[in-house]
């Protein structure tokens, strides 16, 4: 046994850059992806998507497909396993999707309708090309907007509050001295991380173990064991390494497909989706319509506040692009109101894409923020400033700390902000109109209840268990400063092992709750662990001491308060009313959100939420096919996302703001990168043209349109 102490007096670990822990895996090729890990007997499937948005299936003619080089099965809703969808998960009800093959019905255009299973993914793919489908097509509408007349509030939606209210709305904004009263749109919007959508699903010793791509192995294997209607105990989920996720890589029909197929035929079976038909699997951003009405007092003191936002769902499941929940949170008035309101259409169901309500949301209430600081003739941080609350505007609870305004702050410091001239339309730089922009930005900072196990080696190095997963924010680093701070030792004594359902339930990587989630179940392991390792004097025998953690009891003890990161996001934009171009020359984060556990990825973590900001405002706009009610583009070719041409300087950073009731103060960062961004673009274009533009992206031919209208009010 080990006589040598284990622990020695080494801290500060957590706030100091590090680099990641499998970074030389990932440049030399060793990190291995889901669609990439090698089995005897691999075969490959390819799902058939249907090519109408509304009907029902009349045949699937599989005989010639079948006798196609190296074809093993085509399974489709006449033969497939039977699957449960009847049931609560950790999401609530499943999407209706994830049912495959169960019946003859098609919702929507790319519901799944067969998967041809090969020796080889190209004789997959061909047999899968191969593949007659025939419908008996119906009327479809797809076409969403406000006005549509099959607009309804939700009721008892598990994941977001249709709607609050508090005041006499149309008494305080009658008795305001300003109002603004606009209207917001923004188009579709699709993840597109770099990996595509794998899993690789078999049978070993009467277990189902599956390689997956995803966001939370626990959250895939209770899903696929309720699915399947398997003991929990049979189902093991890993997934090594992830190449992004972005809220897409839950639970999506490639992973049902992959485990009905294996099931079948006895042999692995991987199923990889096509870039294009990720964008009708895997959710996707609803088009959002928004209208805000803000009153305020002539010193820019809100009196109303209303914000109103419609999106869409599909016919099979309901899920609400909540918008108008930042009003919530940011700013508080005398009368205040938020509602969403929903619109049924023959499309895919939408789902949670990186800062779910709270990007589209943003755009739309900063925005409009920003129009009333111009009728106050105010500076858009003062007026911001002006309406500070002291509490939830809505629930009453205190802040369990708010620092927006040491982020405008400093912010301000930073980006030469007191040197703007607020008029618009005054900076020219040759054939470029200059402007600058600002807006605030919130995100909520969650907790859900993790387990983890902490190992003390007789080799005096310690082995980390926590199911958590890494989708290229680097959480395997983040742990190893986690633990290294708690057990006073070097992060070189560390090893970490993730993303294994066997290792227990853990919080999946989303909502910007991961880390919080596993550091506090890390950090509680790693105490006792140190608690125990004290009592024997250091020593630890030949098998090791492994502490165990569980923080059901410590999250559920955790007093209500609204606990939120926040930022301000500034930017500097040119725009040439000649070509309708927009560049952005400069944008700028500076965030509030806890304790930073590792400076160097948490960078990079906002500036990759900045940047897609940046493609939101300017480019990322999906258009649907209303007589097909599919896509026009379905791929990186027609749906547009910011290069590396369109991104400028990018600065983030933070100001000090650790959660006094986190045991390692963290906060979250995932998702307040992107909010404000939008806005801020918007509200610069503005300053540096004298035209708001209400609609996302700005395109070209809408600032041509816009400045064309404006020469026209102006001759």
């Amino acid at each position: 046994m080990t006589t040598t102490p284990a622990i020695a007096a080494v801290t500060g670990s957590v706030g100091t850059a590090h680099t990641r822990v499998e970074g030389r895996d990932k440049v030399t090729g060793a990190a291995r992806y889901a669609g990439e890990i090698p089995f005897v007997e691999l075969a490959h499937g390819w799902l058939v998507l249907s090519t109408v948005a509304r009907g029902g299936i009349r045949s699937v003619e599989d005989a010639p497909v079948l006798a196609m080089p190296g074809v093993l099965t085509v399974l489709h809703h006449g033969n497939a396993p039977r699957v449960d969808t009847d049931y609560v998960g950790m999401m609530g009800r499943p999407n209706p999707v994830l049912g495959i093959f169960q019946h003859d019905r098609v919702p929507f255009a790319g519901w799944p309708v067969a998967l041809v299973v090969a020796e080889t993914s190209e004789q997959a793919r061909e047999a899968a090309e191969a593949l007659v489908v025939r419908y008996d097509e119906e009327p479809h509408d797809v076409a969403f907007s406000a006005g549509h007349p099959g607009a309804y509030t939700p009721e008892n939606n598990p994941m977001v509050r249709a709607e609050t209210e508090k005041g006499n709305l149309e008494a305080q904004l009658g008795a305001s001295a300003v109002v603004v009263d606009e209207e917001y749109t923004t188009p579709e919007e699709h993840h597109n991380p770099m990996e595509p959508h794998a899993a690789t699903a078999r049978w070993d010793g009467g277990r189902l173990d599956v390689l997956d791509s995803n966001q939370g192995s626990t959250w895939v294997a209770s899903e696929l064991a309720q699915l399947f209607s398997l003991d929990p105990a049979s189902v093991r989920v890993r997934s090594e390494h992830v190449g992004g996720g972005f809220g897409s890589k839950g639970l999506s029909p490639h992973q049902v497909a992959a485990v009905m197929a294996t099931t079948v035929l006895h042999r692995p079976v991987r199923v990889v989706l096509t870039r294009r038909q990720m964008f009708s699997l895997v959710g996707f951003r609803s088009p959002t319509a928004q209208r805000i009405r803000l009153g305020a007092d002539a010193d820019g003191r809100l009196r109303a506040f209303d914000h109103r936002a419609h999106s869409l769902t599909s016919t099979v499941h309901e899920f609400i692009e909540s918008s108008a929940v930042l009003g919530r949170v940011m700013y508080d008035a005398d009368a205040h109101h938020t509602l969403h309101r929903l619109v049924r259409l023959d499309v895919p169901t939408p789902a949670w894409m990186r800062a779910p309500g709270e990007a589209p949301g943003s755009f739309a209430l900063e925005s409009a923020l920003d129009e009333l600081a111009e009728k106050c003739a105010m500076d858009p941080i003062a007026l911001r400033a002006r309406n500070e609350p002291g509490t939830g505007p809505v629930s009453g609870l205190p802040f369990s700390s708010r620092n927006v305004l040491a982020c405008f702050e400093e912010g301000a410091r930073r980006f030469g902000w007191a040197h703007r001239d607020p008029r618009p339309g005054v900076r020219r730089e040759g054939r470029w109109l200059l402007g600058t922009g600002t807006a605030a930005a919130t995100y909520p900072s969650g907790v859900a209840p993790s387990t983890a196990a902490v190992t003390a080696e007789p080799d005096r190095t310690f082995t980390v268990r926590i199911n958590a997963a890494d989708i290229g924010t680097g959480a395997r680093t983040a742990m190893t400063l986690v633990a290294a701070d708690a057990l006073k030792v070097d992060p070189g004594r560390i090893h970490v092992r993730i993303a294994d359902s066997d290792l227990g339930p853990a919080m999946f990587a989303g909502g910007s709750m991961g880390t919080r989630s596993w550091a506090w179940a890390v950090t509680a392991a790693a105490d006792e662990l140190r608690e125990r390792l004290a009592a024997r004097g250091g020593v630890i025998p030949p098998e090791g001491i492994t502490a165990r953690s569980d923080t059901t009891e410590a999250v559920g003890a955790l007093v209500k308060k609204e606990r939120h990161s926040f930022g301000a996001q500034f930017a500097e934009v040119a725009v040439d009313t000649t070509t309708g171009e927009v560049r952005v020359r400069r944008l700028l984060g500076i965030y509030a959100a806890g304790t930073i556990v590792n400076p160097l990825t948490a960078r990079s973590q906002l500036i990759g939420g900045m940047t897609w900001g940046l493609s939101m405002a300017l480019h990322e706009e999906a258009i649907r096919d209303r007589t097909g009610g599919g896509h026009i583009g379905a791929d990186l070719a027609g749906y547009h996302v910011a290069t590396h041409a369109d991104v400028p300087l990018i600065e983030a950073d933070w100001v000090d703001d650790p959660d006094p009731d986190d045991p390692v103060g963290i906060k979250g960062i995932g998702e307040i990168g992107i909010v404000g961004v939008a806005a801020a673009i918007a509200n610069a274009v503005w300053h540096a043209t004298g035209t708001r533009h209400r609609d996302l992206p700005i395109r070209p031919d809408r600032v041509l349109r816009a400045a064309d209208e404006t020469r026209r009010r102006t001759a």
